[in-house]
């Protein structure tokens, strides 16, 4: 297997291979009159100078940097630059609460902070005596007059570096508890680039245009930066996600990665559209996303569609289907990623019969984090594929899944308990539980520590069920509670915009006065019953309680990556939760 494996290379060695061909359009961002290009040439000469600065500041090698913004050319070249000054990269989301943020800084022991605004440097300030460089600003704190510290110095800072030494900082979410310092090596990331690419966009040419929309921040689209560097790709990067659909009009990108919730939403707006305009096409676009489901579910899973649903289908390709594509930009697209959070196979299905093919894959931070994926010419739907070259998995007795391979962090940052809990027998223990199917191809089923059993002795996977119900356009997000009790019920934020169409319900009525509406809660039920007929009987959700707001990171229900904070959310609603369970029983 060995044989097999990318060279052992440090990320500043990945990034000077990566610009050697040159291009005039390496990365891409707007900048108010269009789209502005930055070459590979000014890329490497802007990572240089940048790095010497970083030294000459007085940094050391080792030292750690963080890095907290939203995406942007400026947030690579600080990456880069980081990394070719010898020192390590702590990557932290920009919409990070205060206190985590604080954590971070503290743990790692922050030397220098760079952030994308002075809003951020603001927040940053109140945390931390380090000194704080600011992207978009033109005062003494700004990246330009920092960057011009290290014009006309020659210094090679990253020629000691080996690829074992430490690159990455990066702090899990902390869905439960305080984040951890994930350690990730040169090795670790820039394996992870090269088997990914060479294993799942292989079939990309170089030049293509790509776009990114996931943070930097997370370990997914960090690792994917290099990867689009080291396939020559015009690399757009998008600021805005409320901007994405001009974004993908303007570069018809041939892959995108993306997560689940993404696909929902694209769903769902294209039936708030239809329904706004009313009429013929209010009906006619709902009904010919269920046939494309439909059609593609049978196909996929090799079964005859039947002549009914086969001319349904054409004629639903025919009227509506085969026209999204091309009005979403995605007219050159070879096919999306989706990671992060399990993608139910009816959204998959939904967006196949609309001719957009995506690929699953799997991995933590904690593996770099890519350990699965599906290929565009080998995916099986519903799966999240096979290991990458070089990674090897394995199904524990009680189906928790183990990762070992060149990828798998090196441990936890001063946590060294934590470090030997998830580090054993030279395996990464995930947390993660999964099967391997007849074909070697994996499917995950539920996080080990979020499966609860009901009061008859039942275990529930709650994300299994969440996934099924966010398959309804008229739901924004979910959380499954039932520990201990008969059976699981739901805390559902509608679609408010969709949830008013259908219902009629007036524009200045509030979410939080729709939410207890008996119109409202009655048709938010039966949508999460419809959801979950097709589960076990135990699992089938009867009731619910309407949020009268989304959950958000700002109050600390999500997490940067728009996980749900279960124990968070499950305690600030206790009270509806409780009152759901006491009406069933007042009413048995």
């Amino acid at each position: 297997m060995q044989s097999s494996l990318p060279p052992r290379e440090t990320l500043p060695a990945v990034i000077r291979r990566s610009l050697e061909q040159p291009r005039e359009a390496a990365l891409l961002e707007r900048d108010g009159t269009g789209w502005k290009a930055t070459s590979s040439k000014q890329v490497i000469e802007r990572v240089e100078t940048l790095a010497n600065a970083i030294r000459a500041s007085g940094l050391q090698a080792g030292d750690r940097v963080a890095l907290m913004a939203v995406n942007s050319v400026d947030w690579i070249i600080a990456d880069f630059a980081i990394l070719f000054a010898g020192c390590v990269v702590v990557p932290i989301f920009p919409t990070q609460a205060s206190d985590q943020v604080s954590f971070i800084l503290r743990d790692s022991d922050a030397k220098l902070i760079f952030t994308g605004s002075a809003e951020l440097a603001a927040r940053v300030r109140e945390l931390t005596a380090a000194p704080v460089i600011v992207f978009q600003n033109g005062g003494a704190d700004s990246l330009a007059l920092f960057e011009d510290r290290g014009r006309g110095l020659a210094a090679q800072w990253e020629a000691a570096l080996k690829p074992d030494d430490l690159a990455v900082l990066i702090y899990t979410s902390g869905t439960t508890g305080e984040p951890k310092g994930v350690m990730l090596s040169h090795d670790n990331v820039a394996f992870n680039a090269e088997s990914s690419f060479s294993n799942t966009f292989d079939i990309l040419s170089a030049g293509s245009n790509v776009l990114s929309i996931l943070p930097f921040s997370h370990i997914y689209e960090h690792m994917i930066l290099y990867g689009y560097m080291l396939r020559g790709m015009h690399h757009y990067i998008a600021h805005d996600v409320d901007k994405l659909l001009d974004d993908l009009r303007d570069v018809h990108p041939v892959t995108m990665t993306a997560v689940p919730r993404l696909f929902e939403r694209v769903i769902a707006r294209i039936v708030g559209a239809a329904k706004s305009e009313g009429g013929l096409q209010g009906r006619i676009v709902p009904w010919a996303l269920n046939v494309g489901r439909d059609y593609m579910t049978a196909k996929v899973r090799g079964k005859d569609p039947g002549a009914a649903l086969s001319l349904q289908y054409r004629l639903a390709h025919s009227l509506v289907l085969r026209k999204i594509r091309p009005r979403l930009g995605l007219d050159k697209l070879v096919f999306f990623v989706s990671g992060s959070a399990p993608l139910h196979f009816d959204v998959a299905m939904t967006m196949l019969g609309c001719d957009i093919p995506i690929v699953e894959g799997y991995g933590p931070t904690e593996c770099s984090p890519v350990v699965t994926v599906n290929t565009f010419g080998d995916n099986h739907y519903g799966t999240v594929g096979k290991p990458i070259p070089g990674v090897e998995i394995a199904i524990a007795p009680d189906g928790e899944i183990l990762v070992r391979g060149p990828g798998v962090m090196l441990g936890y940052y001063h946590n060294p308990a934590a470090s030997s809990e998830a580090l054993k027998d030279g395996w990464y223990h995930t947390g993660d539980v999964g099967e391997l199917d007849s074909d070697g191809f994996l499917r995950i089923t539920d996080r080990k520590n979020e499966l609860f059993k009901t009061s008859g002795g039942k275990f529930i996977a709650p994300a299994r069920l969440e996934s099924a119900i966010k398959r309804s356009v008229y739901v924004s997000q979910v959380l499954i509670a039932g520990e201990g009790r008969a059976h699981p019920v739901a805390l559902v934020s509608p679609n408010w915009d969709l949830v008013r169409q259908e219902l009629g319900i007036a524009a200045d009525v509030q979410p939080g006065t729709m939410a207890e509406r008996s119109d409202v809660i009655a048709f938010m039920t039966d949508q999460v019953r419809r959801q979950t007929a097709d589960l076990a009987t135990f699992e089938q959700v009867r009731r619910i309680a309407v949020l009268p707001r989304d959950l958000t990171i700002e109050d600390g229900e999500l997490s940067p990556t728009l996980k749900v904070k279960r124990r968070v959310v499950e305690r600030r609603y206790a009270a509806p939760i409780g009152r759901l369970y006491a009406e069933e029983t007042a009413r048995a």
